[in-house]
């Protein structure tokens, strides 16, 4: 199984070169830290960052630097600053390759719930639902169950919705699940996890195709 640096070090995998990405708050966040030295890659944050770096080391943290989770940051050298207009037109245009995302639910099309809990204070949706709008590459990162046990992986979403079949692949403590139009493909397990205990963690539609390997991180 998992913990969240796993699953940041397996969706860092993903990220290829030249890519321009943007990365969610929570586990997202930590996949700057893993990215492949020997490949280019902008992360942009809709804050109005283009060229984050990893976090820094304790006692080198500068206020000024954050991300759209107000964690603080490094940049890259010619890393450029601007306001929330450009951000977003950047998004909106498209030109961002590679979205990494954050849910609290997913379902079996591919539609996804990360903003809001009914009856629970939230700080606003944030720039999820231009992002998911907008991208055309969407992974998930997320721990498969809820602290409850109940699987996050639903044959329909019972949270407001953020988008509407947006989700390309899904990576959680358990496995690497590709969003098709039949349901949820089994791509990877986890390290010591058995297809089995990850069917039992999944409500929605589960496709296992032959023998699923176990990821490599």
């Amino acid at each position: 199984m998992l913990d969240k640096i796993g699953i940041a070090k397996r969706i860092a995998k993903e990220v290829k070169n030249g890519y321009y990405v943007n990365l969610g708050i929570g586990i997202p966040t930590l996949v700057a830290n893993y990215v492949r030295e020997d490949i280019e890659v902008e992360f942009q944050s809709e804050n109005g960052v283009l060229g984050m770096g990893p976090f820094p080391f304790e006692g080198e943290e500068d206020a000024d630097l954050i991300n759209a989770g107000k964690q603080t940051i490094t940049t890259l050298d010619g890393a450029s600053f601007f306001d929330s207009a450009t951000s977003f037109s950047m998004i909106r245009g498209k030109h961002v390759h590679l979205t990494i995302l954050g849910a609290m639910e997913v379902s079996e099309n591919g539609d996804i719930a990360n903003w809001k809990i009914p009856g629970y204070m939230v700080k606003g949706m944030g720039g999820a639902m231009d992002l998911v709008a907008s991208a055309e590459n969407i992974i998930v990162a997320m721990m498969h169950t809820n602290k409850k046990g109940k699987s996050k992986l639903l044959k329909r979403c019972s949270l407001p919705l953020t988008g509407v079949g947006c989700v390309k692949k899904i990576v959680t403590n358990l496995a690497v699940l590709e969003v098709t139009k039949e349901g949820f493909k089994l791509l990877e397990r986890a390290p010591g996890i058995s297809v089995e205990t990850i069917q039992q963690a999944t409500e929605g539609h589960l496709i296992i195709e032959g023998v699923v390997p176990e990821m490599v991180l």
